[in-house]
């Protein structure tokens, strides 16, 4: 297939390392207004999205090949990129997350060189242990003792897990209806369960309440978005660094507000602008569940206009945000670099689902069946060509949602030989 050998090495293990601040502040994406660096994700004058800064002249004389080689295998090694002021030596210190060349995968698609960058493998097994380990450093430094977080899912887990191995509280609130297993995993993480009467936007509006009136609460994806927007880049960092520090052709990845695919294009672009890679273009394509998908309804409409879905119908739950807070950001990405955004059918999902696990023996969850399905949509579109390099961003794991591959084995058989024989042979497999 021409896939070639990836060119890093493995880093050393974890340690404590110096390194010289990049980030410098927050300001309005909107007016351009700074602001104090704080747990505040709203402009005051404008209401615009805060977000972080950098000092990309300082980062680019700090941060080196070189520098980044000798760091742990985690995301804190791209710190200078980060909205931090120190390095922690505690908590889950997740990413490093594998890029596995997928050969099978890519003959069954038509197409050379596709790559899968597996996110499942992080501490509670999801993308989100990325953005809230930023979040929760930064949660800690303005003397926050809870973690909180409106979830549709793995983000539950994630804060839970980073609670627990900071010695802090959680707060998870949920819809009512999320899948079992999440919520298990979050309560065996010792977080406060709060299950919501409604679909993932009413249970965000009760947390912006939270967010409000609680003193002491750090409502990670509210009142300190700023910071926890900024981890899911790293994914882009990781990838171009395994990579043989480069970009590929095509990155895909699944939209559920928007945020995580917006921000690996993000990362892309920074490491161009520190002269950590050579720019070139790179097409973004995205996934999102028909049944609560509209990002993708906009994009195949050709408007500018997300209208909300405010009943949400799919198995995709992790990913069913009827009213995205990075919808136009994610449409005009995709739009400016000749990818595309898809809405995919439940059916096509748990074939994705299937076809991953059967080809590279990679169990996704629902939202890597998105995207998976989405690379297929794009392929059929013209929108991704055979001699495209392609890394697919798997964002969780597969045990999460088993319930959509509820197909288990039938009968049961003897102890014997006999038994099995005439049990082989009746299902009609050769030997």
């Amino acid at each position: 297939m021409g896939i070639a050998t990836p060119t890093f090495e493995t880093p050393p293990a974890r340690g404590a390392f110096g390194f010289t601040p990049g980030f410098t502040g927050l300001r309005c994406g909107q007016c351009g207004t700074d602001a104090p660096t704080g747990p505040r994700f709203a402009c005051a004058r404008c209401f615009g999205p805060l977000r972080a800064t950098y000092d990309y002249p300082s980062v680019r004389a700090n941060l080196t090949r070189a520098s980044v080689a000798e760091r742990p295998p985690s995301l804190w090694r791209y710190a200078e990129l980060l909205p931090i002021e120190r390095v922690p030596t505690d908590g889950l210190s997740p990413g490093w997350s594998p890029l596995t060349p997928a050969p099978r995968l890519a003959q069954r698609l038509g197409l050379e060189r596709l790559w899968i960058k597996d996110d499942s493998r992080n501490p509670t097994l999801s993308f989100k242990d990325r953005v809230v380990a930023v979040a929760a450093q930064r949660a800690r430094d303005f003397g926050f003792h809870t973690l909180a977080c409106a979830s549709t899912g793995n983000l539950a887990g994630a804060v839970a897990g980073a609670a627990a191995s900071l010695g802090l509280r959680a707060v998870v609130l949920v819809p009512a209806d999320l899948e079992p297993a999440k919520v298990a995993q979050a309560v065996a993480l010792g977080a406060h369960v709060i299950r919501v009467d409604g679909p993932y936007d009413a249970v965000n509006r009760l947390s912006l309440e939270l967010a409000d009136e609680l003193d002491g609460w750090a409502v990670l994806n509210v009142s300190l978005r700023p910071f926890y927007a900024e981890g899911s880049k790293t994914i882009a960092f990781e990838i171009a660094e395994q990579l043989g520090w480069r970009a590929p052709d095509v990155v895909v990845a699944p939209l559920a507000s928007g945020s995580m695919y917006t921000k690996i294009a993000q990362g892309f672009d920074e490491l161009g602008e520190v002269d950590l890679i050579e720019r070139r273009p790179t097409r973004y394509v995205g996934g999102q569940a028909a049944g609560c998908g509209p990002i993708a309804a906009a994009f195949a409409d050709g408007t500018d206009d997300v209208a909300p879905v405010f009943e949400p119908d799919t198995i995709v739950r992790s990913l069913a945000i009827g009213s995205p807070a990075d919808g136009g950001p994610a449409l005009t990405l995709a739009r400016s670099t000749g990818g595309c955004i898809e809405g995919v059918t439940d059916a096509d999902v748990v074939a994705a689902v299937r076809l991953l696990a059967e080809t590279q023996g990679i169990l996704t969850e629902t939202a890597g069946g998105v995207t998976l399905a989405a690379l297929q949509y794009a392929i059929r579109r013209g929108a991704v060509g055979p001699h495209d390099e392609v890394v697919v961003v798997i964002s969780g794991n597969g045990l999460k949602t088993l319930d959509v591959l509820a197909e288990l084995p039938t009968g049961v058989i003897g102890s014997s030989f006999q038994d099995f024989e005439a049990a082989w042979a009746s299902a009609g497999v050769d030997r």
